[in-house]
């Protein structure tokens, strides 16, 4: 699946010969690729496949200070866990390290459909 994501914010160039620091300040891949992870383990609790791969995540965005844009849908607006899902999203997303504040937006448009599922998760349900 390609990922409809971006980053953005501060831009570091790093020589060949620099080595990343353990404890230094992340930068907004850190971030987001970490923001990625952690909502890999978000699941639509009637569907077995994460909420990322189920293609309900449309844009990631680190913006300056490495605060999170999330912009998310879900599979329909009936769906169950309309009102648990996205507050989990957003203090999953706050739960890591380096985000400094998270907004969520919740879309219904452009509306799911199962064409924005990534190919593991088609896979996963047999499709």
């Amino acid at each position: 699946m390609s990922e409809p994501t971006s980053t953005t914010g501060a831009t570091t160039r790093a020589s060949h010969t620099e080595q990343p620091q353990a404890d230094g300040p992340r930068t907004a891949k850190d971030v987001h690729d970490d923001v990625v992870a952690m909502l890999k383990t978000c699941y639509d609790p009637e569907i077995p496949v994460d909420i990322y791969e189920l293609g309900l995540i449309y844009t990631i965005e680190v913006r300056e200070g490495n605060a999170v844009f999330v912009q998310m849908t879900l599979t329909s607006p009936m769906c169950p866990v309309a009102e648990t899902l996205p507050p989990e999203v957003e203090d999953k997303v706050r739960s890591v390290p380096g985000v400094a504040g998270v907004e969520l937006e919740l879309v219904w448009d452009p509306p799911w459909s199962p064409d924005l599922m990534s190919e593991a998760a088609r896979l996963t349900l047999n499709m």
